[in-house]
């Protein structure tokens, strides 16, 4: 007992998530998160003390978790996708390295399945080759920050995934984006956007540079930006690693 754990429960489905995180949620006694991710992970939550908090209230959400297991409890804090890619663990981490050595919990970080692994599983192999992974929520990051970064990723040729893409506030990031990548890729580079990975309502679609932005994304979508060398073939979204030159390299 005495232990905290900050468990990445993956993509949405229970059949995503990885044994060890599904056991560390299952021994805990208290289990604290987001309530749409608590929702997620319902059947395995009988009989044990919730802290479900809605969103923005992390820190909130955190300290709670971390008193109970400094009270002698075994805590598992959840995070959907890993919860170290924009999830718990920084915070949680943070917050109980700051405790007195001989007052601190026991600490583990459980990973899952992070949504652009989900994402790109579904849309084929778009992630073979060098990728990065920028977020579009201005919440907590200056937009100037963001467009240097998206203008960076671009530049260096890099597969770009966006996380956050878009919401109700927030609904002309991502036609900037476009205009950026737009100035260092053709229109019709692939683009992948997959809706609810591993969740009810999955949906994916495989468009262009050029027209992405007019079909359907919100905050449950992750898209996925090819490369210059990133083609589609019966449906998937491939980014070849180079196996054919390091053949010929070797003939």
């Amino acid at each position: 007992m005495n232990k905290i754990s900050v468990v990445g429960i993956g993509p949405g489905g229970l059949d995503e998530m990885t044994p060890k995180a599904r056991k560390a949620i299952e021994s805990a006694q208290v289990v604290a998160g987001y309530n749409t991710y608590i929702e997620l992970i319902a059947p395995l939550l009988g009989g044990k003390k919730i802290i479900g908090r809605a969103m923005m209230q992390e820190i909130e959400r955190s300290r709670l978790a971390v008193e109970e297991a400094q009270a002698g409890r075994d805590v598992a804090v959840v995070s959907s996708g890993d919860a170290g890619v924009y999830g718990m663990a920084g915070l949680v981490v943070d917050m109980v390295l700051d405790l007195p050595e001989e007052n601190r919990p026991q600490l583990e970080i459980i990973a899952g399945v992070s949504a652009v692994n989900a994402a790109a599983a579904i849309l084929g192999a778009p992630l073979m080759h060098d990728f990065a992974i920028i977020s579009l929520s201005d919440l907590m990051t200056p937009w100037a920050l963001i467009e240097k970064r998206v203008r960076s990723a671009a530049e260096g040729d890099f597969v770009i995934a966006l996380y956050n893409p878009k919401s109700k506030r927030r609904v002309t990031q991502l036609s900037e984006v476009q205009k950026i990548l737009l100035k260092f890729r053709e229109k019709n580079t692939p683009v992948g956007i997959v809706t609810n990975a591993g969740r009810n309502g999955e949906s994916k679609i495989i468009s262009t540079l050029e027209n992405f932005i007019s079909e359907e994304v919100n905050m449950f979508s992750l898209v996925i930006i090819g490369n210059s060398q990133t083609y589609v073939k019966a449906g998937c979204m491939i980014t070849p690693r180079g196996y054919e030159r390091s053949r010929q390299l070797c003939d």
